[in-house]
């Protein structure tokens, strides 16, 4: 009997598994696949990322960015710049900070375990029941909670029947091998209700991509994307980007964590550090042994990021807004910013307050 079965080894069931088996809990760690492969996610992330790795900067690190240049239309369009005179966020080897994750996760005591596939998932009064596939066929694996750390498209979500994130958008992203040591990314508010990117990456290329709602052509609107910038892509990849956390992200002995409980940025679909953040709350406040506590890791992560999240997609509400609007907003606004670019509340920080007396 494990305490916890942790399903999915990304940064948000990884550092979960660490927290959690750093107060010596029997924690075992399921991943279907290689840990970090497929990639699916961007490596653009804020200068926060440090706090979760432990001396990993020189192992991860790609590129800094200063700042962002935003367009109404495609490439070669007007840009409105939006920056700081010191560095905003990092751009990141993606892959090789799951496998440091994972590898700080198994430091701690946690059994992981990658090329395992969760098949069935159920609860009862005493505890859960997981079935995995392995090497060795089926085995089904007891323990007193279950923590769905496996995206979007989460089994422990799917099995238990927990409620559905509110939105799954479909992301593509590709890479060239382009050398770029600039510290602006560019953004196009081109696609509907989201935007598309290119992101300089040094010595490691330029990653492009873009995200559209259900039923759009991504794929065709991500050719038309990097066709305009004139670049060829490889080592493309997809996925699906949950956005707006459900109302209910735990069940009798089950929790969601991450993407599985859609607790990203509306504003641009990053996840990292809001699920890293609801795994330290999960680890905190989620007694293996009594159930009750799962409503204190609810209330916890959601105290924490509700009104980060309720501001987000205020600011994803002007992608959709009329183009002579976004021009005027971005013209009115553009310039030196004092944004953190995980925390929309900083709108009205201090330092963006300042950074706005600043021009007049």
């Amino acid at each position: 009997m494990h305490d916890v079965v942790v399903v999915g080894a990304g940064p948000a069931g990884s550092r979960y598994a660490r927290q959690a088996a750093s107060r010596g809990l029997d924690v075992v760690v399921f991943e279907q696949g290689e840990i970090g492969k497929p990639l699916a996610c961007s490596g653009h992330v804020s200068t926060d990322i440090w706090e979760f790795t432990e001396d990993a900067r020189d192992e991860l690190f790609q590129n800094e960015i200063s700042g962002a240049r935003f367009h109404t239309g495609g490439p070669g369009s007007q840009d409105h710049p939006f920056y700081k005179d010191e560095v905003i966020s990092n751009v990141i080897d993606r892959v090789g900070l799951d496998k440091h994750l994972a590898g700080l996760a198994r430091d701690a005591g946690a059994d992981v375990r990658e090329a395992h596939s969760v098949v069935g998932v159920t609860e009862d009064r005493d505890g859960v029941t997981v079935e995995v596939r392995g090497d060795d066929g089926v085995e089904a694996h007891r323990a007193k909670m279950v923590a769905g750390c496996d995206g979007p498209k989460s089994r422990v979500r799917r099995e238990l029947d927990l409620p559905e994130p509110d939105e799954l958008l479909h992301g593509v992203l590709g890479f060239s091998d382009e050398v770029d040591h600039t510290d602006f990314v560019d953004v196009h508010l081109t696609v509907p209700r989201f935007f598309a990117w290119r992101i300089p990456r040094g010595e490691a290329g330029v990653e492009y991509g873009l995200a559209v709602p259900p039923g759009d052509d991504a794929r065709g609107r991500f050719e038309e994307f990097v066709d305009g910038y004139g670049v060829e892509t490889d080592h493309r990849c997809s996925g699906l980007i949950p956005i707006g956390p459900p109302k209910r992200v735990t069940g009798r002995r089950s929790f969601l964590v991450g993407d599985a409980a859609a607790q990203t940025k509306p504003f641009t679909g990053g996840g990292i550090r809001y699920g890293m953040t609801a795994a330290d709350h999960a680890a905190r406040e989620i007694d293996s042994e009594d159930p009750a506590t799962l409503g204190e890791y609810e209330r916890a992560w959601r105290d924490d990021l509700r009104q980060e999240i309720r501001l987000g997609h205020a600011v994803r509400a002007g992608y959709s807004a009329p183009e002579p609007i976004q021009k005027a907003g971005m013209k009115a606004f553009e310039g030196e910013i004092g944004v953190h670019m995980d925390r929309p509340t900083t709108l009205f920080s201090r330092e963006q307050l300042a950074a706005l007396f600043s021009r007049s």
